[in-house]
């Protein structure tokens, strides 16, 4: 078989391969820095909907936030019944969800804090709509301090987990790619935070303690596709054949398939978290946590791709070494190819005009075309750029000088 036919058979498969074969191979050439700016809108379009949603609507805030009285009573008799009774007692705007087949069906109720004879008339109605005894209500009294001490305890917990993941990726790596990192953080916790204001999930401590998770998760993806940034970068340093955005892209490209099985291998629990423990099973404290991590983990597989690489190579691009690069790749700064010349062979026009130079300084030169001057090309130079074969030169060998034609002389 000749070397064509295997070219072509090489080609053909090349084609022949599926995206998924091109994903695992890490031969995807998708243009994820080229097209930063979609990204970068994508993502403010979202974080500015969210804002203004948390702005006008602000956060459902649980009961260990906001303080109250939860009511658990075992019982199958639908919401708007629960709601008739409460309205009955002074409870119109309760919260009322019932819970799953874990322990049987039960109903929750949540309502403002009152005095204790209130408390009692609303367990005594309760136990009547369920047929149960008072004593089978479950009742709790949360006070707002232990919520606001969550609040607190969990930003003192984000302040130390993002000087301490800021230092050691300014030491692992370097500090621009940690302001990639923490950009790529702030904006997980802006979505995750936006969701819940536009869909008005419940804030609970599960909802605090997934959030804490997902920036674990976060800097994980990223720490991944920084990684072969980094290594790419060496060899870039040493060879200059592109540009540190398209090494970027590269980098992007070759881990793309292990970043996609990261997110993936992390949403499916989550997922199952979700649907069997929260819907199936009826744990509701599963569903607050696993909604959280759900909603958090996918901002987080987005921003590693998508955010923080393409604003990596953003702020190294405005480094001189790179700049200059990038103007040398683009033909931008030739100073040595004359008026006429192109950039495609700089080598070439700068030996030209070395050796034009060498026969301009060397004088005039007499009937038998030997020069006079001492300013001089080297031999092997000269006879390259002129493409003649020259006496001097070593490596054309001697030549027999031309015979001069007789007749009348000029």
């Amino acid at each position: 078989m000749s070397r064509r036919q295997r070219v072509g058979d090489a080609s053909d498969n090349g084609r022949r391969r599926s995206v998924f074969g091109r994903l695992y191979q890490g031969q995807t050439s998708v243009d994820f820095v080229g097209r930063k700016k979609l990204w970068f809108t994508i993502s403010l379009v979202v974080i500015v909907v969210g804002l203004a949603s948390l702005l006008t609507r602000g956060l459902n805030l649980g009961i260990d936030f906001e303080g109250g009285t939860s009511w658990v009573v075992p019982t199958d008799v639908s919401v708007s019944e629960a709601r008739e009774v409460l309205a009955s007692v002074g409870l119109p705007d309760a919260e009322i969800q019932t819970l799953g087949e874990d322990q049987g069906q039960r109903l929750r109720v949540r309502a403002e804090p009152g005095t204790a004879a209130d408390r009692d008339e609303v367990s005594a109605a309760l136990a009547e709509l369920a047929g149960v005894a008072v004593d089978d209500v479950q009742v709790s009294q949360v006070s707002p301090s232990w919520g606001s001490e969550i609040t607190s305890k969990a930003e003192r917990a984000l302040v130390l987990f993002l000087v301490a993941i800021t230092l050691y990726i300014t030491v692992r790596f370097e500090w621009k790619m940690a302001l990639a990192t923490l950009a790529a953080l702030v904006h997980d916790v802006l979505v995750t935070v936006g969701v819940y204001a536009l869909t008005g999930f419940e804030v609970t401590p599960a909802t605090v303690i997934a959030i804490l998770t997902v920036l674990g998760y976060s800097i994980y993806d990223g720490i991944v596709v920084f990684d072969k940034v980094d290594e790419n970068a060496q060899a870039l340093a040493t060879s200059g054949r592109t540009t540190y955005s398209q090494m970027v892209n590269d980098s992007l490209n070759q881990v793309l398939m292990r970043t996609l099985n990261t997110s993936i291998t992390a949403l499916l629990p989550i997922a199952s978290l979700l649907v069997i423990g929260s819907f199936v099973l009826g744990a509701a404290t599963l569903q607050e946590f696993a909604l959280a991590l759900l909603i958090g983990l996918g901002a987080s597989a987005y921003s590693s791709i998508f955010i923080a690489s393409p604003l990596l190579a953003v702020l190294k691009e405005r480094e001189p070494r790179y700049r200059s690069l990038r103007q040398r790749l683009e033909g931008r700064t030739s100073p040595l190819v004359p008026t006429g010349g192109t950039a495609a062979e700089p080598a070439r026009t700068r030996v030209g005009s070395a050796a034009t130079a060498g026969d301009g300084a060397g004088g005039t030169g007499n009937g038998n075309g030997n020069g006079n001057g001492n300013g001089k090309v080297p031999s092997s130079t000269a006879s390259t750029v002129s493409g003649r074969r020259n006496p001097t030169s070593p490596s054309s060998g001697p030549i027999a000088p031309r015979p001069r034609k007789k007749g009348r002389r000029r």
